[in-house]
């Protein structure tokens, strides 16, 4: 029978694509669905304030993804760059060393939250009118973090470790427990916001299940052992350097999302639109945007340990194909995507509730505004996910801090302050435009570099 290291090897590159990347973008779509399942049934049994409310606590839910991420895809990254130099002990170490990790990150996070939930809700831009409802859906969510740290890491360690259709499965599992429980919850028991929480939470619990059940059973080619965890801690660093570049994508997006939150309630309450309606509808504009985003992360996802693996073993011409593919199948969504938001937003905003005609304004100009460059996002993605698969996560870190900090925020502040509100959504534009240019000539470097050391 065929071993997973001689799949990626020898495998066509493009079936090996499918067979990895299609799992991991229905994952990880239905990952960022998870939130706007509950925008959708929390916009139409509650109204736009409860969905102001999911917009306060989403950058806390961020931080937790960021958290997963960085010990998950990291410890995927080492766990595949060893098999491909021989050294399966070290694998094996690095496993077990990142699902520690996140067992313990999920519980202290989740304490932390717990305790400064208040300001941290008024640091993300709660008005005193969205406030109980973020509390009502905060509390619920941060109680249960581990069980979204937990799955969010785990399923990249399942993944790369040859299991993408059980990472598939566990999504497919908390996101149906979700998406049964939400009206449940909010129609059946009225608990509103509280009932949309309870049910994310059980859908996160249900995800980790699969994946734990995935693991005792030693599924895939790194096995687990009980020598395996014995000092594995020593090897944390070492996994999560290299999820570095997935923790500064999502926390970059925490730090846009303070100054973002906080500038569209001072520049609202000037303007037509009040405060709530631009948090609400920017913040249902950046779920749509990450839906889009989860699915090139989810491409790339699949991807990284086939590029690891092939890079490791120094068989650089398979690396340059997985490359081309990446690029162009990003691209092409990306910009499937901007056309439908110039020519049908209402589509979009009709199924998050539009019972208000200002906030169905603003939502279209969001759509249209916000998102018009998104094209060349793709670019950023696929290079900040493959400079970290080759074990280059400086780099690719720098690409996300250029547009999340470096651009976006500085153009928040300057555009919100000439222009108002509508500035604020050009700065969403200006800054696709220029990390997408930097990215190119990031990713053209690197092809430069893949095709002069090709010999095989």
């Amino acid at each position: 029978m065929e071993t997973l290291e001689q799949k990626y090897e020898y495998e066509k590159v493009g079936k090996l694509l499918l067979m990895f990347s299609v799992p991991s973008v229905i994952s990880l779509v239905l990952n960022a669905l998870y939130n706007m399942v509950d925008q959708i049934f929390i916009g139409n049994g509650v109204g736009y304030l409860g969905n102001g409310a999911t917009n306060v606590i989403f950058p806390l839910t961020q931080l937790a993804i960021a958290i997963g991420l960085l010990i998950g895809d990291g410890t995927a990254s080492y766990m595949n760059l060893k098999l491909g130099e021989g050294k399966r002990e070290e694998a094996e170490k690095g496993m077990a060393s990142g699902l520690a990790a996140l067992v313990v990150s999920g519980v202290t996070l989740s304490i932390l939250l717990t305790v400064f939930l208040q300001p941290l809700c008024r640091l993300f831009g709660a008005t005193d009118d969205i406030m109980p409802y973020a509390l009502d859906y905060g509390y619920i969510i941060v109680a249960g973090t581990i069980f979204n740290i937990f799955p969010c890491g785990a399923m990249s360690i399942v993944r790369g470790n040859g299991g993408p259709k059980t990472a598939m499965l566990s999504m497919l599992t908390g996101f149906t427990v979700n998406m049964i429980g939400d009206p449940l919850t909010i129609y059946g028991f009225h608990w509103g916001v509280k009932g949309a929480a309870i049910a994310t939470v059980l859908g996160q619990a249900a995800s980790a299940v699969v994946c734990i059940v995935y693991l005792v059973r030693k599924k895939g080619t790194v096995q687990l052992t009980k020598k395996s965890f014995t000092g594995c801690l020593r090897f944390v660093p070492k996994a999560a350097r290299l999820g570095l570049s997935s923790f500064v994508t999502q926390l970059a997006i925490v730090v846009v999302l303070y100054f973002q939150n906080n500038l569209l309630v001072k520049y609202g309450a000037l303007s037509k639109y009040g405060a709530e309606i631009p948090l609400t509808a920017l913040g249902v504009t950046m779920k749509v945007f990450t839906m889009l985003q989860n699915a090139i992360t989810g491409l790339c996802s699949g991807a990284q340990p086939i590029i690891s693996y092939n890079y490791g073993r120094n068989l650089r011409s398979r690396v340059r194909q997985i490359l081309k593919l990446l690029v162009i199948f990003s691209a092409a969504l990306m910009g499937i995507a901007t056309i439908w938001f110039q020519l049908a937003p209402m589509s979009i905003v009709r199924i998050f509730g539009s019972a208000d005609p200002l906030y169905n304004e603003f939502s279209v100009k969001c759509l249209r505004i916000f998102l018009m460059l998104i094209f060349l996002d793709s670019f950023q993605m696929v290079g900040s996910s493959f400079l970290q698969s080759i074990g280059k996560p400086t780099p690719a870190t720098a690409l996300v801090l250029f547009r999340q900090i470096i651009v976006q925020v500085p153009a928040l502040l300057i555009l919100g302050d000439l222009f108002g509100i509508d500035g604020l959504l050009y700065a969403g534009a200006l800054s696709s435009l220029l990390v997408g240019i930097l990215a190119i000539v990031f990713l053209a470097r690197e092809w430069r570099a893949l095709r002069e050391g090709s010999a095989e």
